[in-house]
């Protein structure tokens, strides 16, 4: 995988305009159907420990490669990676946790959990922390887990959430803004054969945190897929 998809995404990156890639639509294609079967891969992999995202399309579980930029100061017409977002039952623009591949020279990753959610999706998720603290820590502190995410949440408040008291001994389990969990995957990973067979182990972890996360997000009558994206 890694020759075609990350040699293409290299040249991406010094040659980001549309000019360029209308001269190379053919390697374009090739990774793009090379993409897409990564993704499948990755599905059945998921789906070895969630059984649920068999029944996710791999077309539902990709990226475009064209970027927003309209509210960017970057300009640059295409992303210099590529992303594969497998969220059963929903579909990647669900709100619910999932599982998240990144392809990326450099800068590869296996991803977990949630990111990026609005305010009541956090408060839910961080009641539920507090009211299960036991069963929550027994998923993100078991060496199980820590063997492939050593650390769970990022990006923390500097002081106590909303309801919370400033004293509580687990303060720090509900002060992340994103819930999510991340392993670095080396460009070497990606030559062998059996690459997303090997996820596997770490998909089981990441499908623990999911189940409780997405339990809170369910349980809480807050809508469950993002109104726009």
């Amino acid at each position: 995988m890694k020759n075609r998809i990350f040699t293409f995404l290299k040249k991406l990156s010094r040659n980001n305009t549309r000019e360029w890639l209308a001269e190379h639509k053919a390697e374009y294609k090739a990774v793009m159907a090379e993409r897409d079967d990564v993704a499948q891969r990755f599905i059945n992999a998921i789906a070895a420990v969630d059984p649920e995202a068999a029944n996710m399309p791999a077309d539902q579980c990709v990226y475009r490669l064209m970027r927003d930029a309209r509210f960017s100061e970057d300009k640059t017409p295409y992303k210099t990676h590529i992303g594969i977002f497998v969220c059963p039952p929903l579909g990647k623009k669900s709100l619910l946790s999932g599982y998240y591949l990144h392809l990326e020279p450099g800068a590869s990753g296996l991803y977990g959990g949630n990111y990026e959610l609005p305010t009541p999706y956090l408060t839910a998720i961080r009641n539920d922390i507090r009211d299960n603290i036991e069963e929550y820590l027994s998923i993100i502190e078991s060496p199980e887990f820590k063997e492939f995410f050593p650390t769970a949440g990022s990006n923390p408040l500097k002081t106590a959430p909303k309801g919370f008291s400033r004293d509580w001994e687990y303060l720090d389990y509900v002060r992340p803004r994103e819930f999510g969990v991340m392993m670095p995957l080396a460009d070497e990973f990606f030559e062998q054969q059996d690459f997303t067979e090997r996820l596997i182990p770490a998909l089981a972890q990441i499908k623990r945190l999911n189940d409780f996360i997405n339990f809170a997000l369910t349980e809480s009558g807050l809508p469950l897929m993002r109104q726009c994206r």
